[in-house]
């Protein structure tokens, strides 16, 4: 085992199961790339959680770092665990699906050495010590590309992502003001508000080029909750498609109920909104003004790759598992 990294050792990402969405498959190749950054990427291997233990026997890590949902009954991690534990190595699971899962954290609470929630009030609702607040993040290789000021801006405002119920009313109560405006509204269960709203899907690449082609992209949270039903836990961090449209050089209008995002990005950088009369005002700072607009994208775009990658997530993950004893130094 070489040493091309920041660190040494071997690290063993356990993820997914047979219903692993591509959004998830796409964070765990995000988290690679972390993991690569600091330990060489010939020293990273994921493994699918049905041949996770195999996997350890054979490769013998230093870190098992489960990482995704752990809501469906096909997602076990205790074997994984018990072979990690016979080669002592470290196991850590990062919960990229709370709190929308919460209720179901039972079903790995004990079996890790360490969990990290990347949600912040979630965190805070595992019976157990040794667990972190570690947000999602941007990876450089997927989601960077550099800000093309020669492509003209068409659409006025976009927003892509499912219209789950608080997105819908939210739209709906922007719809006065979205009227007058060139309009991309893209995801399942769009298509019925009209005219600018649409049932796609978008791949990677074709939302990087939709994000190019627009002034602003709205941000919208979701509220789709699987198990949460016990604790209701209101999510409060920003999800991955903020650092990732960051990254891809968006100018990102921010709605929120919390402050949470000003843990991240200034007002100069994501500017944020709450009402329809707050919205205006950005759409009347913004939309017209080239200049702030592309001053803007590129304060959030350097923000981002300056402090919200997913090598600084390891890092601080590491960190945190360093110095609470859980990871030799």
């Amino acid at each position: 085992m070489t040493k091309t990294g920041e660190y040494s050792g071997r690290v063993l990402i356990c993820s997914g199961g047979r219903f692993e969405s591509q959004a998830n498959a796409q964070i765990r190749e995000s988290i690679m790339a972390g993991w690569a950054e600091c330990f060489g990427e010939e020293n990273v291997v994921a493994a699918n959680i049905s041949g996770a233990a195999a996997a350890i026997r054979y490769l013998k890590p230093t870190i098992v770092f489960g990482i995704g949902s752990y809501l469906p009954e096909s997602t076990y991690f205790g074997e994984v665990n018990r072979e990690a534990k016979k080669i002592g190595a470290a196991t850590v699971f990062w919960a990229t699906e709370d709190p929308y899962e919460q209720d179901a954290n039972y079903r790995i609470a004990n079996d890790f050495d360490a969990i990290f929630s990347c949600e912040r009030w979630g965190s805070n609702f595992y019976t157990r010590k040794d667990v972190w607040h570690l947000p999602l993040a941007a990876c450089p290789k997927l989601h960077y590309r550099p800000i093309n000021e020669a492509v003209e801006r068409t659409i006025d405002v976009l927003f892509c992502g499912v219209a789950f119920t608080n997105r819908k009313d939210i739209v709906r109560g922007l719809l006065p003001s979205l009227r007058n405006l060139n309009i991309k509204i893209i995801g399942p269960g769009w298509g019925e508000l009209g005219i600018g709203f649409s049932d796609a899907r978008l791949e990677k690449e074709q939302l990087v080029q939709f994000y190019q082609r627009s002034k602003l992209v709205l941000n919208l949270g979701r509220s789709l909750n699987f198990e949460n039903k016990r604790f209701m836990i209101a999510p409060s961090t920003p999800g991955p498609r903020t650092f990732e449209a960051a990254a891809a050089g968006a100018l990102q209008v921010f709605h929120e109920d919390t402050y949470e995002i000003r843990r991240y990005y200034t007002k100069d950088e994501i500017p944020s909104f709450s009402n329809r009369r707050e919205f205006d005002k950005l759409i009347a700072t913004y939309l017209d003004n080239d200049a702030l607009r592309l001053e803007t994208a590129k304060k959030a775009q350097a923000r981002t790759m300056a402090d919200h990658t997913y090598g600084h997530r390891i890092r601080q993950a590491l960190g945190i598992l360093k110095e609470n004893g859980i990871l030799q130094s």
